[in-house]
């Protein structure tokens, strides 16, 4: 996981980003074999019990797609004003369509790394 503000920082000034209506999605290659993942979710979309809720989900996205993903990345989830309205495929679906825009996605899940190396 992602937890130091310096860590943040660094993602939204020298990552990529891509965006959707749900969620907006910065990452960045980190050198490593494995992937780090950081979640915000602003005090605008809502109290704690809705902004916690938002944060579960999105996290339980990431930890059943982890597989279809390349290791070797940060990633920053930032869920948008409108993630407290949207359903949970709605935001797998979102999720998944931005790793595919960032090319993080395996071309096949048999494959090895070596078909993420393409940034």
């Amino acid at each position: 996981m992602l937890k130091k503000n310096h860590e943040f920082r660094r993602l939204y000034s020298k990552g990529k980003t891509a965006a959707s209506h749900n969620i907006a999605l910065y990452y960045r290659k980190n050198g490593t074999s494995f992937n780090r993942l950081g979640i915000t979710v602003s005090t605008k979309i809502g109290n704690a019990v809705q902004r916690n809720y938002i944060r579960r989900r999105l996290k339980e996205i990431y930890r059943l797609n982890e597989h279809k993903l390349c290791a070797g990345y940060d990633m920053v989830i930032v869920a948008r004003h409108r993630s407290r309205y949207a359903g949970y495929y709605d935001l797998e679906h979102d999720f998944l369509t931005l790793c595919k825009k960032g090319f993080m996605v395996k071309k096949n899940e048999e494959s090895s790394n070596s078909a993420c190396d393409i940034l």
